[in-house]
This record gives structure tokens, sequence and C-alpha cells, in this order.
């Protein structure tokens, strides 16, 4: 059986296809910057309600889609729940984000549970994803998503996010067996999770490297690179065709050969390079995301337009997915986003 030729705009840019104007979606679409989903946020009671509860979970993810057509859907849900799932306590702190149970040797890489003992606290974003897949509009690709490895650890170490990672520094350069078998427990979860998700509908994942850019040198390829390589080979091995984005936040030089290197469909940009950079350096070897700088959301204005055209011009000589490069923020302004996407389809060179 030959697989037919896909026909959802980011399915296309993510075989290969160069399109007049790039498919669009951002990171965090559902997110605080809605009205709507404040309310329902506040309808779930917290934020963990919200992602293990499918239907809310599901109407989350679609609210940006009603209100702004965007080309994907991105699975709501949250990159430290595989670590809840592993064993960790996991809360969230109002005004200052997530909170988990800390480990920093063998003893607490050997308490977690077995991977698979994850689907006991992960299938209720399985039935997520099930209800997206039914209730999408057919011509919107619904998105999976991971964290990393490396991303993970550093908040299962740290308890926190850390400005700069040096917990997790400090247990790789420190306790380098029990760091290597954390990175392993989690690398093992994340397949599994990602693969759930893809067996639920989603039609493409991403992983999310949010802290790669605090790893250099050898430590960028073997914490960063080797563990999305494990994961794409094996995720590509059990599902044939499954497009993969990957986003190695910050990496600078290290974004240079990592689709190759790692075989991903895509790699994602953030806005720490110039598009012309990432139009240089990475676009040569295949599709590219981003890159506009999130702070365009709030400011909006002229410099918004010229920034997006600026994104547009520099990648439409290859495949490229319009987005930003980082999530949007609280503070951004929707009569922004709609500004954006304006922009973006009506484009011309």
């Amino acid at each position: 059986m030959t697989a037919t030729a896909p026909t959802k705009t980011i399915l296309r840019a993510l075989a290969g296809e160069t399109l007049p104007t790039p498919p669009i979606w951002i990171m965090r679409q559902a997110g605080r910057y809605l009205p709507e989903y404040k309310a329902t946020r506040a309808q779930a009671g917290d934020f963990l309600s919200l992602c293990y509860n499918p239907e809310l979970a599901a109407e989350v993810t679609l609210q940006p889609i009603r209100r702004y057509g965007f080309d994907a859907a991105i699975l709501f849900a949250d990159i430290l729940l595989i670590p809840q799932a592993l064993g960790a306590d996991l809360w969230f702190v109002t005004g200052e984000g997530p909170r988990l149970s800390t480990l920093n040797d063998m003893a607490g890489v050997q308490a977690l549970k077995p991977v698979d003992a994850i689907h006991d606290t992960l299938s209720p974003v399985y039935e997520t994803v099930k209800i997206l897949s039914r209730e999408l509009p057919a011509e919107t690709t619904l998105i999976g998503f991971a964290g990393a490895p490396w991303t993970v650890a550093t908040y299962m170490i740290a308890g926190r996010g850390t400005p700069d990672q040096a917990p997790a520094h400090a247990m790789r350069v420190g306790a380098p067996e029990a760091f290597d078998a954390l990175i392993d427990r989690i690398t093992a979860a994340t397949i599994e999770y990602l693969s759930m998700q893809i067996d639920a509908g989603a039609e493409v994942v991403k992983i999310f490297d949010s802290w790669a850019g605090s790893l250099k040198g050898d430590a960028f390829i073997r914490y960063s690179l080797e563990p999305a390589r494990k994961i794409i080979t094996e995720l590509k091995a059990r599902h044939p065709g499954i497009p993969i984005i990957a986003f190695p936040r910050e990496a600078g030089e290290g974004y240079i050969g990592f689709g190759r290197a790692t075989g991903a469909d895509c790699v994602a940009l953030d806005n720490s390079i110039t598009p012309e950079w990432g139009a240089e350096h990475v676009h040569v070897d295949g599709c590219v995301q981003g890159n506009l700088a999130s702070s365009h959301m709030v400011t909006g204005g002229q410099a918004l337009v010229d920034a997006t055209e600026r994104v547009v011009r520099a990648f439409r000589g290859g495949p490229h997915i319009f987005n930003l490069g980082h999530g949007i923020t609280p503070d951004g302004d929707p009569e922004n986003v709609a500004l954006m996407i304006e922009t973006v389809r009506n484009f011309r060179a």
C-alpha cells in the first residue's frame, strides 16, 4: 500500500513541501492570554485538574482554533505530567509555577515507578487526544507533545524551574551514573507516552527541550541530541511516517545539523537567532518552525507586522511552519495574535 500525500498544510510542510503561505500555530496558543481559557481553567479548579479533565482539556485546546483558525491544535497538557506519572509529587503555586519533590542520587531514581506504570496517571491525556481527533476541523492538524529528557530532569532534580539549571548540572557532573539512569528512565517513559498519544490520534508530535541551551559541547550532544535521536528513532519504528518536530531551545550553533542527526522532520527555532541565520544554517536541511519573538504579541503595532514579514520572507524558500520563538505570555493581546495571522496569510513578496 502506498502512502497518500498529505492534504493538511502542516503535514505538507513536514513532508518537505514549500507552500505559498506557511501554515501557522503558536506555542501556548491555549493559554492565559485568552479570556475563554481563563474561564474554563476557573471551572476546572486548578491547572492540574484542567490537564487531567479530558473534556475541559479538549475545550481549551479547541478555543484558539475557533477564534483564529490556526492550522494546528496542540494538545493541552504539561511537560511535568511525566515526572508525576513516574511517582514525583507535583503541585503548582499560583503566580510562581510548578513545584516537584526532588531527587539527586541513585536511590531517588530507583524509587521512581517503572515506565509501564505511567499510563495509570496519563490515561486522561490519551482520552483528550481521542476527543480532539473527533472534534477538530478536518483541515486542522493535531499535535501531541512531551518535554525532552534533559528539560524534564532539570525540574525533577531542582523541584522547580531554575535560571541556570545548576542543580541538574551538579548532578550530571557529581553523580553521573544516577543522572544517566534518570535520563534513561525519562527517555523510555517519553517514548511510551508519545506512542500512546499517536495511537490516540496525534498526527505529529513535538519534543520540547526548553533548557537545551544550558548544555554545551559534548553535554549537548549526550543529553539533548542523543535522547531526541533515541525517542525519534523508536517512535518512527513503531509509527512509520509519523512527523516529529524537535525544539532544542537556545541551542545556537547546536541547531546546525540537529534535524539530520536526530531524524526530526522539522527543527523549531527560538528567537535568540535571526530568521536569516536560521535560513542559512538550519533551513538548508529541511523544514523549520518559528521564530517570531513572543514579545510582539504584547507590543503589537507596525513592529509586529515588520517582524512577522521578516520571518516569512527569510523562510519562504523552503518548508516552513510559522510560529513564535517561545510560548505566548499571559500578557499577550488576542488582537495582536489576529494581526500576526493576518500578516502571515496576506504576505506577498
